[in-house]
């Protein structure tokens, strides 16, 4: 157990590594964008190969296809509460739906490295990779959103590091309920991470990487898929 949250705090670090970033000097709107659209690629890399095909294999298409379906209507509610929530409180909701984003996908994701762990796999090197990578841009892209929204730097950092917490003891989670749990659980697990990704995806990532990128932002969803698929390949 102690092995399966060491891999938990490294995977989940990049996610306060990205607000650091993020509070360390202000990143142009152009930058921010191009990390946006690099790591949504890598996102979509980690849907297609470490989740739905992974799950797929191990539990088989039912499963998966459960978990798609809560984890994208666990992020749709969650993001129009977030909203209501803004709108009475006369603020915004800026750079909000990231972070809600990081976690509904990363809690199940690290659980998924915990059930790997705990079934006598290891660890998947290409999914730790992923998730390391992919957690930077959204570290970055909502703490610069937040900050520009006029939230304190100690509401951003504590954010962030209350996210990067609640990831990596969900890795303890997944090693702790696999000991109990049948290939069913990993399953919609896995399709509950990607139904969340993709939902966050297109509402907020990708559209927000194009307004800031501008025309290449395309071009670096790709680099980054491309990226995430080949240490998919070589995990």
């Amino acid at each position: 157990m102690l092995g399966a949250l060491l891999w938990g705090v490294v995977a989940a670090s990049s996610l306060t590594l990205g607000a650091l970033l993020a509070l360390g000097r202000r990143w142009s709107d152009r930058v921010i964008g191009g990390v946006l659209a690099f790591g949504a690629g890598a996102l979509i890399s980690s849907v297609a190969f470490e989740l739905s095909e992974e799950g797929t294999r191990t539990a088989g298409p039912l499963p998966v296809a459960i978990g798609l379906a809560v984890g994208a209507l666990s992020f749709y509610l969650a993001t129009r509460a977030l909203e209501r929530i803004g709108r009475r409180g006369g603020g915004g909701t800026a750079g909000l739906p990231l972070a809600l984003g990081a976690l509904l996908d990363g809690v199940p994701e690290q659980a998924v490295l915990g059930i790997g762990i705990a079934s006598g796999e290891g660890v998947s090197i290409a999914l730790l990779v992923a998730i390391f990578v992919s957690n930077l841009p959204e570290g970055i892209g909502s703490a610069s959103d937040l900050l520009k929204a006029g939230r304190s730097r100690r509401v951003v950092l504590g954010l962030w590091l209350a996210v990067s917490v609640a990831c990596a003891l969900a890795t303890i989670g997944g090693y702790g309920a696999a000991q109990v749990a049948g290939p069913g659980f990993s399953g919609v697990v896995d399709g509950f991470a990607a139904g969340a990704l993709l939902v966050m995806l297109v509402d907020s990532m990708i559209p927000e990487a194009r307004e800031k990128a501008g025309e290449i932002a395309g071009l670096l969803t790709v680099l980054g898929f491309a990226v995430g698929a080949g240490l998919s390949v070589l995990g």
